[in-house]
């Protein structure tokens, strides 16, 4: 006999059936963010009511006063040696040719307890400018700059792998897929000239970096923020002219009856972040057709200054012009130019005294000519320039044949610097133990690395956020970084 009266709902039935309509609201707000795409959110925009803001490249309010406005990397692909180039270790010197004296599996990166044995620098350092800092012989040109240079001896990473550590080093994560910081950059500053790339990326003849272009990705923000490679050799943009002259009333009617016949195809397909960038770009590409010639031209570039940047010489004439281009990239309002070399020419797992001499060879000249380039025109204090690699390298040497000649990766302690942009010049922050192998004081991580350029730029790194399945993502992660003020000017 069943009992018909009316069920009285318990507390444990309500929350029972209540996690139907919590899972329902749930799944529709995570695929309404996979099919209309993410939401991007700045702090002003949240001040102001909303939680959303137009895609786009046009100049952006800062979280606070930034004291750089843009930013050229000097990526250094491989992983220099922190204690052959800028971190000197006289007790490592010493025991040149003597065992490790710790746990091997400290240094073993790959697996392996055969770690070789120690290795002295290979290159006499001097004490260079007022502050004495001391640099290798191998970058004469980068020392006589040492009193802008901002020299960060503590900086760590979370993995030996390069793939993993460069993922890290741009976008902060150990994986592929994240946006990288030139991206985010742009996403929140925008740019200030609308007739050139935000973000342009310059690589080098001899081929792609390692992990190629997932090095400026703009992963799950827009297409609009992706870094945008010049051509290594011959004219960096190809077909940059009009295909044949016309009078400018006909060609300024045609780009009006373009963006209007754009819009009506926009408004018909909402929430496509791919074709809002694909709009973008052509018109990008059409006003690039009257101002991107005069800014690639280094033609109109004095023999002298083509000559500080070792432009015409066998060794340094490529990265030269890539470095006298980004000047001129940033003068006209860049916002964030890299420039990378080709896969892993710092990779010195063997003779690493005639690998790092090579590569210094190549990018020292152009590197200081840069610095005392924007110095001289007044850039520099608004310009942040970085120099450094993904990781460093070991105390312990790698064998070659019956000698040991190179180091291997090392994600405990690495060294990078930066100069202009409001940080202090003429300083080393950091320390590392006596063999430079790990951090000892005043640690710095890739987050803490990143969440400083940011504060430079104007950018708070917690209210630089997209938000993208139910989560607010963020170039720092869940991580809670601090901004190293002690190398701030």
């Amino acid at each position: 006999m069943s009992d018909h009266r009316p069920h009285r709902a318990s507390r444990r039935d309500f929350f029972g059936r209540v996690s139907d309509g919590l899972l329902g609201a749930s799944l529709a707000e995570l695929l309404c963010g996979d099919f209309f795409g993410g939401t991007s959110a700045l702090a002003s925009d949240l001040a102001d009511g909303g939680d959303s803001r137009v895609d786009d490249l046009q100049p952006k309010p800062v979280h606070h006063p930034a004291t750089a406005k843009r930013v050229i990397q000097l990526f250094m692909n491989g992983g220099p040696s922190q204690m052959d180039l800028f971190d000197p270790k006289p007790v490592l010197d010493r025991m040149d040719g003597k065992s490790y004296p710790g746990n091997v599996e400290e240094i073993g990166n790959q697996g392996t307890t055969d770690v070789g044995v120690m290795m002295g620098g290979q290159y006499r350092f001097a004490r260079c400018g007022d502050s004495g800092i001391p640099i290798a012989e191998v970058l004469p040109h980068t020392g006589a700059m040492a009193d802008d240079l901002c020299l960060i001896h503590s900086l760590w990473t979370d993995h030996p792998n390069h793939d993993n550590a460069l993922y890290k080093i741009h976008s902060g994560r150990l994986f592929m897929g994240y946006p990288t910081l030139g991206s985010w950059t742009v996403y929140g500053l925008g740019s200030e000239n609308q007739n050139l790339p935000a973000y342009v990326v310059l690589s080098d003849p001899l081929g792609l970096p390692k992990n190629g272009t997932r090095n400026w990705t703009s992963g799950f923000l827009s297409p609009v923020y992706q870094g945008t490679p010049f051509r290594p050799t011959g004219s960096p943009i190809l077909h940059l002219g009009q295909q044949y002259e016309q009078p400018s009333p006909v060609t300024e009617s045609a780009r009006r009856l373009l963006s209007k016949l754009d819009e009506i195809h926009r408004s018909e397909r909402p929430h496509h972040p791919e074709l809002d960038a694909r709009i973008q770009a052509y018109g990008l590409a059409a006003r690039m057709q009257l101002s991107a010639g005069e800014a690639l031209d280094l033609a109109s570039e004095s023999e002298e200054t083509l000559s500080l940047y070792g432009v015409g010489e066998k060794d340094t004439d490529s990265y030269g012009r890539r470095c006298l281009l980004a000047r001129r990239l940033v003068e006209r309002g860049v916002r964030f130019v890299q420039i990378f070399m080709e896969e892993q020419p710092w990779d010195s797992h063997v003779d690493l005294a005639s690998n790092h001499r090579a590569a210094c060879r190549r990018t020292d000249k152009p590197v200081a000519g840069l610095l005392r380039d924007l110095k001289r025109r007044g850039l520099l204090d608004s310009t942040l320039v970085i120099w450094g690699g993904e990781f460093g390298r070991t105390p312990t040497s790698q064998k070659s044949g019956d000698r040991y000649t190179g180091r291997d990766h090392n994600m405990q302690a690495f060294t990078s610097w930066m100069a202009g942009g409001g940080v202090r010049g003429g300083i080393a922050y950091g320390k590392t133990d006596e063999f430079g192998h790990k951090v000892i004081e005043d640690p710095v991580s890739v987050h803490d690395f990143h969440a400083t350029i940011l504060h430079l730029l104007g950018l708070h790194h917690q209210k630089l956020f997209y938000r993208r399945s139910g989560l607010e993502e963020r170039l720092t992660g869940v991580h809670r970084p601090r901004v190293v003020t002690e190398v701030l000017s």
